[in-house]
């Protein structure tokens, strides 16, 4: 007879998940969320060309496994291409949950990464929490002059108001490369397993209060961006920023998988659409 499946912690968490084209990238992230060893609930939301990505062998697989272990996994064919907006609206319009993990298909996670994000954001009572992404290749190629913009945040994070133009704004350079690997490298870690550090916006694997989220108004503006529109993530964290605060954490524990961008064709720039829109009310 097997073992019994351990009976993990559930978290006030939906993991949204959008996909598209990314068969194997998508079984390498399901793996990391399978290695977080709590329970939470995950929503994929597929736009795939021809049968889902998420019905190929390895991450058919993962997700049985991810059932297996108690996670409510929820499964959507969408092949009809809106933009990733839409897609990011339509995964929030799923939520059901009090904070929202917004995990891009190309993300590993190191297993306790979840948790560690879970806590921050319910100690900082903030809008928005996350951990960018490293890319390892980069490991050897360390860039102190994209580092200078790096400042912790004390014992409380407060509502900030970041634009193109403003010295804050350079904080988006201390997300490339592996950067947040070297910085990490730099800070004191307490017992905790995180500090916050002050950021313009992260990309691939934030973590949203659900309510604050939708009180900025969530994507809905995916109809104005278009299909080849980016940055609706840049957008929507500088107007959480203003209204509810934010922070990146340190160590992080994603990882960049480097596979090819699904969307080499950006043609709308969500940060003139809806923060210089909203600027100019």
């Amino acid at each position: 007879m097997s073992a019994a499946a351990p009976e993990w912690e559930r978290l006030p968490v939906d993991v949204l998940l959008p996909t598209a084209g990314r068969p194997g990238p998508l079984a390498v992230t399901l793996a990391g969320l399978l290695a977080q060893g709590l329970r939470f609930r995950l929503v994929v939301s597929d736009q795939t060309d021809g049968a889902p990505a998420y019905e190929s062998e390895e991450a058919a697989a993962t997700l049985r496994v991810l059932r297996l272990r108690g996670i409510e996994v929820e499964l959507h064919w969408r092949p009809e291409r809106r933009g990733v907006a839409e897609q990011r609206d339509f995964l929030l319009s799923c939520a059901r949950s009090d904070y929202v993990l917004f995990l891009d298909d190309d993300v590993l996670l190191e297993p306790g990464t979840l948790r560690r994000m879970t806590d921050a954001i319910q100690e900082l009572s903030c809008g928005f929490v996350g951990m960018a992404p490293s890319g390892l290749t980069h490991l050897e190629d360390v860039r102190p002059h994209e580092q200078e913009a790096f400042e912790l945040w004390d014992d409380k994070v407060l509502p900030e108001r970041v634009r193109k133009g403003m010295p804050e704004w350079e904080r988006w350079r201390l997300h490339n490369a592996a950067n947040v690997v070297h910085l990490g490298q730099r800070v004191d870690v307490p017992d905790r397993g995180w500090v916050a550090y002050k950021v313009a916006w992260i990309a691939a694997c934030v973590l949203f209060r659900t309510d604050a989220l939708r009180a900025v108004g969530g994507y809905g503006f995916w109809r104005e961006l278009g299909v080849n529109g980016a940055g609706e993530d840049v957008a929507v964290q500088l107007l959480m920023l203003e209204r509810f605060g934010g922070a990146g954490l340190l160590p992080s524990g994603a990882h960049h998988l480097q596979v090819e961008t699904t969307l080499p064709e950006r043609d709308t720039d969500g940060y003139a659409l809806v923060v210089e829109a909203a600027d100019r009310r």
